[in-house]
């Protein structure tokens, strides 16, 4: 039972993380770009330190190998003129130059190794960066569009303005017309107190007639135009 539970609570904890992703995604996509700008920014310090630790050892080396150059002239010199002593002291000023400058040299090719691979690191952190910010715009783009969306969905649904103004109409035309009414009703009573008797039964040809009618104008035509 408890592994049941452990379960799923692990499996609701799962969909309200995912649901806290797919809520705050831009807001996490920007937070990972400044984290990853933060570490190369840091990546940049560091093979900047490089490049300068690299230079000043050439420099150093550029240094020794002048100290070299200079001693092994004056060695030449002082062997010339048969000065021993002194050819001993500049061949072991020399010896200990180059076992540094050996050493220097060394340092610098290792140096060049970790700038190159840093180098390389840092270009392809850099457009993987450029690719992220192109690709966070496409995505802020997309979410703003599934906001809108999700709106005219809310709109467009049941309980939606557009539909309650449209059953608000079919309702207002569905009621009965109030002239109407009350032209139905001046009718009802005036068949009720007898006043348009007199006029059904005159058009219904009994009596006289107290106003004309079309077929009246029409058979004073014809009899007009028989003569």
């Amino acid at each position: 039972m408890f592994g049941t539970l452990r379960t799923l609570i692990n499996g609701a904890n799962a969909r309200a993380e995912g649901s806290l992703r797919d809520t705050y995604s831009i807001e996490l996509i920007d937070q990972k770009i400044r984290e990853a700008d933060q570490n190369l920014k840091a990546a940049k310090l560091t093979l900047a330190s490089l490049i300068q630790k690299q230079r000043n050892e050439n420099r150093q080396i550029e240094g020794l190998q002048s100290r070299v150059d200079d001693l092994m002239t004056r060695a030449r010199q002082a062997l010339a003129d048969d000065r021993q002593d002194l050819v001993e002291s500049a061949a072991q000023a020399v010896a200990d130059l180059e076992n540094e400058l050996a050493l220097r040299t060394q340092t610098v090719d290792r140096l060049e190794a970790r700038i190159l691979q840093l180098r390389h690191s840092v270009q392809a952190a850099s457009r993987r960066i450029l690719d992220l910010k192109q690709g966070a715009i496409s995505a802020r783009a997309v979410k703003r569009e599934q906001s809108l969306q999700k709106r005219l969905n809310r709109h467009l649904g049941g309980d939606s303005p557009i539909d309650e103004a449209e059953s608000l109409i079919a309702r207002v035309m569905s009621q009965d017309d109030p002239f109407e009414q009350s032209e139905i009703l001046r009718e009802i009573d005036a068949g009720m107190d007898h006043t348009n008797l007199a006029a059904r039964m005159e058009e219904a040809g009994y009596g006289p007639k107290t106003r004309a009618t079309a077929s009246d104008v029409l058979n004073r035509l014809k009899a007009q135009s028989d003569t």
